[in-house]
């Protein structure tokens, strides 16, 4: 083996609530996990300000502060975090076999196990008024976001399932919800459509599309949404909506491009696992979080899922 091509036991790829976890399960079974944290230290949770549904915390947490107790809990057990972006891999497809890693396009890693925890990124419309606001009033998950907007007034962007959920979600919980569909017809299921029809406190407006968030700077420094820009697409009128919060439901993006043509996924490019394990179609190769899980995409299923891969891969190694 060459002096500059490092050899470990585990590699970790991806520091979110996934990565971590599988961390500290790793590290606890003497696998001497090397982590990979990726340009997004943390995850997507770094983005969100107050966390309340994740156990151990009865007050809420800021979402950086948890990723940060999780990356201290990991480090705690001599897992080796390290900052940088694996750019190429090439998986081993023998029992036992090696997989080639490539860090920051020259850094060389041979690993005998590899866990993939490089979530999904949601998507967003490219607005930098969007990109400002996020935490302080847009966001793209309703189920973490939503209580923060008890008895206020929100607009949902999207017309697929994922926002005929979210929207439904939100009117439990908010006095009114705006959905923008820019197109004259949803493209949710027709029974996810009934729900929203169906939902008094839930307006669709057709053919509008978001063009602008309005925020507004507090007394203590902090910008947040205070209403909404949109445009009717069809007689070009713009007019505001007076709103707290924006969420954006229009699907989320599996990072997943660096394994094409290597691990088997779904038509979504989810990597697939088998059965109620972590374990892909490569020997040695393990998957959890939101990179496999099109369904839940919490915080405490990614943690959990993470433990599985940790778990499947110290068992893959007992086996050999």
């Amino acid at each position: 083996m060459s002096e500059n091509i490092e050899r470990i036991k585990c590699l970790i790829i991806g520091s979110g609530p996934a990565g971590y976890t599988a961390a500290i399960y790793a590290a606890r079974a003497d696998l001497k996990p090397v982590m990979y944290t990726g340009l997004e230290m943390g995850g997507q949770l770094t983005t969100t300000t107050e966390v309340d549904n994740f156990p151990g915390y009865p007050k809420g947490v800021d979402g950086t502060k948890m990723m940060e107790d999780l990356k201290a809990q990991a480090e705690r057990f001599d897992t080796e975090v390290r900052f940088g972006v694996v750019t190429k891999v090439e998986l081993s497809d023998v029992v036992g076999g090696i997989h080639k890693v490539v860090v920051d396009g020259e850094k060389q890693i041979e690993a005998e196990t590899v866990i993939i925890a490089t979530g999904a990124s949601a998507k967003y419309l490219g607005l930098e008024s969007e990109e400002r606001l996020k935490g302080g009033g847009v966001s793209a998950c309703a189920t973490c976001d939503g209580f923060f907007y008890k008895d206020q007034d929100i607009v949902v962007v999207g017309a697929g399932d994922t926002a005929a959920e979210e929207a439904t979600y939100l009117a439990k919980i908010c006095k009114h919800v705006t959905m923008l569909v820019r197109r004259d017809e949803m493209r949710a299921s027709k029974a996810m459509q009934e729900r929203v029809f169906n939902t008094k406190n839930i307006k669709v407006l057709f053919n509008t599309e978001l063009d602008e968030v309005l925020g507004e700077k507090k007394a203590f420094g902090d910008e947040v949404v205070v209403g909404v820009r949109v445009v009717n697409n069809q007689s070009k009128e713009k007019f505001e909506i007076a709103v707290a919060g924006v969420f954006i439901a229009i699907g989320h993006k599996p990072n997943t491009d660096l394994f094409t043509g290597q691990l088997e996924m779904d038509d979504a490019k989810y990597l697939v696992t088998k059965g109620k394990s972590s374990k892909t179609n490569k020997p040695g190769v393990f998957a959890c979080g939101d990179v496999q899980d099109h369904e839940y995409r919490q915080a405490v299923t990614a943690a959990g899922s993470g433990c599985m891969a940790a778990l499947d891969a110290e068992r893959y190694l007992g086996g050999l």
